[in-house]
């Protein structure tokens, strides 16, 4: 599903998100500009500063557009889902606090590798007496690493 307007839930736009992050650069600007603006806006709440509470999204959406447009080279999903999207950067700045947002683009890149994979003779197959063919085809087409697309 690559339009997200057609999304039902966020649990069904979030593995689309995560695709939009893919590169490791994007998902540090996208964290910078998230860490800034929440530090601008509660500079600005503390100190009775509404002009410089309105200078956080400009900060925070500043970082994560140049992600977008120079590391990712794809459109922000703000244009399309401005909520959903909103919701995803708080997941993602989330689990980069807690180390774990890395492994959760490698799983979702590898869902989709294994969605476009060709089924093998025991999944394609109705018989249930046949053994599951183990072994991997000659010329594999999988990567043998997601790393080029986490960079």
């Amino acid at each position: 599903m690559s339009d997200p307007t057609t999304f039902k839930s966020f649990e069904e736009f979030w593995p689309f998100y995560v695709r939009q992050h893919s590169r490791k650069g994007t998902r540090i600007l996208h964290f910078t500009g998230t860490a800034l603006a929440l530090g601008l806006a509660a500079y600005a709440a503390v100190k009775r500063k509404p002009k410089t509470f309105l200078l956080a999204p400009v900060v925070g959406y500043g970082f994560a557009w140049v992600g977008h447009f120079f590391v990712e080279k794809n459109m922000p999903a703000t244009f399309k889902n401005p909520l959903w999207s909103f919701r995803g950067d708080m997941r993602m700045f989330s689990m980069m606090l807690a180390g774990t947002m890395d492994e959760e683009v490698r799983r979702v890149l590898e869902a989709d590798q294994d969605e476009h994979a060709e089924p093998t003779r025991a999944t394609a197959s109705s018989s249930s007496d046949e053994a599951p063919d183990t072994t991997a085809p000659a010329g594999d087409e999988r990567p043998a690493s997601t790393s080029d697309e986490l960079n």
